[in-house]
């Protein structure tokens, strides 16, 4: 265990706690280099800016890889268990967002095998670092998390009606009308379900165009149910049970944990002792 006063007791605090001034800083200056770095990333892909801007666009890569580097570096050196933090999910996110250049530079045969916006647009995953800075994140997924299993029920029962609707169909209507096959048919109950509509596909019979009639007026409610499921559980996730919980984990980097909570609601690790 590192001395409460020590380096790298010190940098832990800065890196992995957010409700300290400056953890909250640290995080602060991260989203803004991830953002800059995205609009990089965006910008090399515009063939007229990237032609005429390489120089400048290539020095801001090699600066936001450098600097993504050295924070990836410090999180692994201030984890109390390394291995851990690397295989999670926001270890692999922090590998993903520096790994594309260096490739590019160690491998340049491989670089030049496949289309060089190929290997650049992988930078974009950079975009999911954002998840750890922002408490809004953590709870959208906390409340998803809670919500799979009735999620996985409702999409069970929707994938039902579809596949019965679209076999219904596909007696209904046939070949004739275009509808060839059951996956034929269901890919039309999907679209006439969600809402989308494509219009590749359309009933002509009258028969046909009284279930499509059902199909839609189903697909309002339909989506109206995951919204619901969803919202319920953020509304649960924020009472007041951790509202005012100052702990982290220091394995995945989630907070906001009460003193009385144990163990970390996402990678399972112990959480460390109240103070």
């Amino acid at each position: 265990m590192p001395k409460k006063n020590s380096l790298k007791e010190k940098l832990r605090t800065i890196v992995f706690e957010a409700n300290t001034p400056l953890g909250l800083h640290f995080d602060q200056v991260l989203i803004f280099a991830i953002l800059l770095s995205l609009l990089v990333v965006v910008l090399d892909s515009i063939e007229s800016v990237s032609k005429n801007f390489h120089t400048e666009l290539s020095f801001f890569e090699w600066f936001f890889t450098a600097l993504f580097t050295a924070e990836y570096l410090v999180r692994i050196y201030c984890a109390p268990n390394r291995i851990k933090y690397v295989i999670s999910f926001f270890g692999i996110i922090d590998l993903i967002a520096v790994l594309p250049t260096y490739l590019a530079l160690m491998f340049p045969e491989f670089h030049a095998l496949i289309d060089v916006r190929t290997l650049r647009l992988i930078r974009i995953f950079r975009i999911f670092k954002l998840t750890q800075y922002m408490s809004e994140y953590q709870h959208l997924a906390d409340a998803m998390a809670a919500s799979r299993r009735k999620i996985l029920v409702f999409l069970s029962v929707v994938l039902m009606v579809v596949m019965v609707m679209g076999t219904l169909m596909y007696v209904v209507e046939g070949p004739a009308h275009g509808f060839t096959s059951i996956p034929v048919a269901i890919y039309w109950a999907i679209t006439t379900m969600t809402t989308v509509g494509f219009g590749d596909i359309t009933p002509q019979t009258d028969l046909g165009k009284l279930i499509a009639s059902v199909m839609m007026l189903m697909g309002w409610g339909t989506l109206a149910v995951p919204t619901g499921i969803v919202t319920a559980e953020m509304s649960y996730a924020r009472r007041p049970r951790r509202v005012d919980g100052d702990r982290a984990c220091l394995t995945c980097m989630r907070d906001g944990y009460h003193f009385k909570d144990r163990y970390c609601s996402s990678c399972g690790s112990p959480l460390p002792p109240p103070d």
